[in-house]
């Protein structure tokens, strides 16, 4: 009965992830435990909490499997600083302290962990875990693979075949020519923070429109019919410099890179627009090349670059693949559980149940708290809550406060793996309220006020309110579809106005465009999150309760946290953030809390909360 621990750390967004018997018991990312967002340190805690969710210690852990090969890596660092050089020196000079430190004393730090333990270390490639997390977890016992992102070792893209108990990567692209970096560029040029601001990318986008994009397939990179592509490093600054784009981008685009938190003007929404769309014709063009390769049905997806929900919603309509599954943490905290995966699947052949959904039980993996720690927790905090015995009334009272407009935070259950909030630490709010996208993003988030926000709305009745066949889901927040035609609005005169002229993305994303506006973007498409009664039972039930009294099967979905801050893991985490924001009501598993009533416990400096999210 192998006892297997996947970690990932010394990047960004740590994590832990534990394997007994074949069978995922818990995963989680470290900066859930240290409140840092994405944070690159060992994680300890989460491994601590995967141990005591499984009722095991340190010394039950029979293999520790980390995430990709360190001396390799560290290889391509150095061949990369010596063919750039003398240009690289300043580079080199910042990173090779911190990898003579600890980066490359990986195993030594694992045994230290383990210290006095029997335990076996395994060291995959990176995208061999990325590989692993795609499709071990995934529900189909042969896919082809795919796997994205900026740059692991040596690899930057790979494809491969899984069946049953094995993966096999067949072909790589290397460094330095990337998508996900090529990504990350235009990221960082539009004012963005490389690691973090791709989805503000993504969700800048639709303000644009591609009128760079035949300029980026000219000069940028040379893109091949199979999806493989070699970019002019001209261009680029990530080898050898200490920005990701060069001076030459500069010239070529006739635009500066944009200074952060300044004002977006729309040549900088039609760069966006731009990388979006040639990102969407690498990822088509090499998902039709393995399609071609392989002859397979299914593709599964991992890497930073599978969590663009908009090229993989085009995947899936224009695609050639029947089905589609991409891990929900896609990116280098999947690693974790990928690389426990390989371990427990590939090497020690554990068995694999294929099963209708998937084997990542809706992704709710992290801590849960009982209903006794719920209520000694509040009770310590000082707040006034109504409890309920009975699941019927809270979800009856919990829809009537979402009906009357009020935004709710929502703490259920197991806590989500991966970037997204599924409906266990969630804020919701009422989709059809025009005004809910921009309280929610200037009063709760924080955030900037073009960034769109996510439907959640029962399996079944997603068919009938977006452009996806009803035999296809989304669980994971990783496919964007429109809004049928049926629930869009006629824009007036003095919309189009607003669409065609307002500098100001704020005016353009008030625009009503659905009966929907709070989910619908400006170019009328949603991020959608599918909800099923299995996976997520009570989520299901609150959706199908607002649909009975409002004739509405959705809401708005957003995740339980400020700008700046990780999703919220505990019940203090929880009720800080609720104390901190406009939130109207907190609702912490069977207990209901109103800010109305609670107003008089909030011994939190509001101020000194969000500054150390670096929110003024």
């Amino acid at each position: 009965m192998p006892l297997v621990l996947g970690i990932s750390a010394f990047y960004h967004d740590s994590a832990a992830a534990l394997l007994q018997d074949g069978r995922i018991v818990a995963a989680a990312q470290q900066e859930r435990f240290s409140r840092i967002r994405h944070d690159a340190e060992f994680p300890a805690d989460a491994i601590e909490y995967c141990l005591r969710q499984a009722g095991a210690t340190s010394g039950d852990v029979d293999y520790v499997a980390f995430y990709e090969k360190p001396l390799l890596k560290f290889d391509r660092l150095l061949e990369t600083w010596l063919a750039f050089a003398p240009w690289g020196f300043r580079s080199f000079l910042q990173a090779v302290p911190v990898w003579l430190k600890e980066k490359l004393h990986q195993q030594r730090c694992l045994r230290q962990a383990f210290a006095g333990r029997s335990v076996r270390l395994v060291f995959p490639e990176h995208h061999e875990s990325h590989a692993a997390s795609a499709f071990f977890p995934s529900p189909f016992a042969e896919a082809a693979v795919l796997t994205l992102d900026g740059v692991g070792e040596w690899c930057t893209s790979s494809w491969g075949i899984g069946r049953d108990n094995r993966i096999e990567l067949k072909q790589q692209l290397s460094f330095p020519h990337s998508l996900g970096l090529l990504y990350s560029a235009f990221t960082y040029h539009c004012g963005f923070k490389v690691n973090s601001g791709e989805y503000k990318l993504m969700g800048l986008a639709p303000y644009g429109q591609p009128v760079y994009r035949d300029l980026i397939l000219r000069h940028l990179l040379q893109l091949r019919d199979d999806g493989s592509f070699r970019m002019d490093m001209r261009y680029f600054n990530y080898c050898q410099g200490l920005t990701m784009t060069s001076a030459a981008f500069s010239r070529l685009f006739r635009l500066p890179p944009r200074a952060p938190e300044s004002q977006l003007t729309q040549r900088y929404c039609d760069l966006a627009a731009s990388v979006q769309a040639v990102t969407e014709e690498v990822v088509l063009r090499m998902a039709r090349h393995v399609h071609a390769v392989t002859g397979l049905a299914r593709l599964v997806l991992a890497g930073g670059v599978a969590l663009n929900c908009v090229a993989n919603g085009r995947l899936l309509r224009e695609g050639p693949f029947d089905e589609l599954w991409v891990q929900p943490a896609a990116g280098d905290a999947g690693g974790a559980l990928g690389a426990a995966c390989f371990v427990s699947h590939q090497l020690l052949r554990q068995p694999r149940e294929v099963t209708a959904g998937d084997r990542q039980h809706g992704s709710l993996l992290g801590p849960q708290f009982s209903a006794a720690e719920v209520q000694r927790d509040l009770q310590r905090i000082g707040a006034v809550w109504t409890h309920y015995a009975e699941t019927t009334g809270l979800l009856q009272r919990v829809a009537e406060l979402l009906a009357d407009g009020k935004v709710v935070g929502w703490f259920q259950g197991r806590m989500e793996f991966g970037p997204r909030a599924l409906g266990a630490r969630s804020i919701l709010g009422d989709a059809r309220c025009p005004a809910m996208q921009r309280v929610m993003n200037q009063k709760i988030k924080f955030r900037e006020s073009f960034r769109p926000f996510a439907p959640v709305v029962t399996r079944e009745a997603a068919a009938d309110w977006f452009e996806l066949e009803a035999r296809h889901e989304s669980p994971y927040m990783l496919l964007v579809a429109a809004v049928r035609e049926s629930h869009r609005l006629p824009l007036s005169a003095e919309s189009e106005a607003v669409m065609r002229g307002a500098a100001d993305l704020c005016e353009r994303a008030a625009v009503v465009r659905s009966t929907i506006p709070a989910v619908t973007h400006v170019d009328n498409s949603a991020r959608l999150q599918t909800v099923d009664r299995d996976r997520n039972p009570r989520l299901h039930s609150l959706l199908r309760e607002f649909e009975r009294q409002t004739g509405c099967p959705l809401l708005v979905n957003t995740s339980f946290n400020v700008r700046g801050e990780p999703i919220v893991c505990t019940v203090d985490d929880a009720w800080r953030c609720f104390q901190a924001t406009d939130m109207d009501v907190l609702v912490v598993e069977d207990c209901v809390m109103l800010k109305s009533q609670n107003r008089a416990a909030a011994a939190l400096d509001r101020s000194s909360y969000l500054a150390q999210y670096g929110i003024d």
